[in-house]
């Protein structure tokens, strides 16, 4: 009985707010109507008050992600780096095929810090160029193609889940429900497949094509997607050079995914760990003297989630400060409790600073 008074007491804002869209939808649809209910009174919209844009609107604005504005950054880069590459193509030394193919190759091979050394800058022009390259390249790689990277895989995750769960009865809800726990297992799982079918491809194209031995292709494969290029082997004919500008790009930035998800993965379970000793370890009445943030000898279900939180490494005192001194702004009347009088008059308090003349 405890238990569920104290859910009941924690979780009636959960509850209302789980229906917010709808309401704000049905109250777009039709205008205000007056009612006997005290309840609807406090939501009618006051003039006075300052109206504040939803949070939700930004956050969703934000999440949109934009592959054209990513290829335009591409083609940019690959663009004028080609272009002035192309321009001084005669102070570039090297194994050479085709003057525009060159260009974009020794580009490529630059922004993504693979350098294998056929091609090299053979003037203070070239080697000046070639420096902007680098870190426009760097920048554009980690900040821009790694964040494209992440969205594919992160389209891809519930392909992988279905396919892991092949042959199992697993509806749609309990499949999204299995993605949204383990995503960064899914994502870690999706990006080592996709690596795997690159380092693959690699190798079959350097031993057909650039005619290598196979433990040669293998360690040409390997010395180029870590960006280690000795350059003793490297992609010497048109097709090879074309095939690499391509997957050059793709292998490396699939490489640093590859990485990035396993360093989460491995912080992820570490979390899990913590989380789980912190729930099944036994407590001290130090535990209890910590979690009694009112000092009142008594701990509230409120004050021992909020001590978990803090244990769980969910939450610091730094992020309590914060919200408590919020809270104290918002609490307008010191009652102890949010009402809707508190925030309409907090509202009314703040709309009077802004109108207040400046001296």
């Amino acid at each position: 009985m405890a238990l569920d008074d104290a859910k009941q007491t924690l979780l009636p804002e959960l509850k209302d707010h789980s229906h917010v869209n709808e309401k704000n939808d049905l109250q777009r649809r039709r205008p205000w109507r007056s009612s006997s209910s005290p309840e609807l009174d406090t939501h009618r919209p006051d003039q006075n008050a300052v109206q504040t844009p939803s949070p939700l609107v930004p956050l969703a604005a934000k999440s949109k992600f934009s592959f054209r504005q990513v290829f335009m950054l591409l083609a940019a880069h690959l663009g004028g780096g080609t272009l002035c590459f192309f321009l001084i193509r005669n102070q570039i030394k090297g194994t050479k095929t085709n003057g525009f193919l060159d260009a974009i190759y020794f580009c490529v091979v630059t922004m993504t810090t693979v350098g294998y050394g056929d091609l090299v800058p053979d003037s203070m022009l070239a080697k000046l160029l070639a420096c902007i390259d680098v870190f426009t390249g760097m920048a554009l790689v980690g900040l821009i193609l790694s964040k494209a990277a992440d969205y594919i895989v992160e389209k891809q995750e519930i392909i992988l889940a279905r396919a892991i769960h092949l042959g199992e009865k697993v509806g749609p809800a309990e499949l999204l429900k299995e993605v949204e726990t383990h995503k960064i297992k899914y994502k870690f799982l999706m990006t080592a497949t996709i690596l795997m079918i690159l380092i693959f491809m690699g190798i079959l194209f350097l031993y057909l094509v650039e005619n290598l031995e196979f433990m040669d292709a293998f360690y040409c494969v390997c010395s180029t997607i870590t960006t280690l290029g000795y350059g003793d082997q490297s992609f010497s004919t048109s097709v090879g050079r074309t095939f690499a500008v391509f997957w050059i790009l793709g292998s490396t930035i699939c490489l640093a995914q590859f990485f990035l998800y396993l360093a989460e993965l491995s912080t992820e379970r570490r979390q899990r760990s913590l989380a789980k000793w912190v729930l099944t370890r036994r407590l001290s009445p130090s535990d209890l003297e910590a979690a009694d943030l009112d000092h009142d000898k008594v701990v509230s279900a409120a004050e021992f989630i909020v001590y978990e939180l803090k244990e769980m490494g969910k939450i610091s005192e730094h992020d309590i400060s914060v919200i408590m001194e919020r809270f104290e702004k918002l609490d307008y009347d010191q009652s102890g409790t949010l009402t809707a009088t508190d925030l309409k008059i907090f509202g009314q308090y703040q709309k009077r600073l802004l109108l207040r003349p400046r001296i």
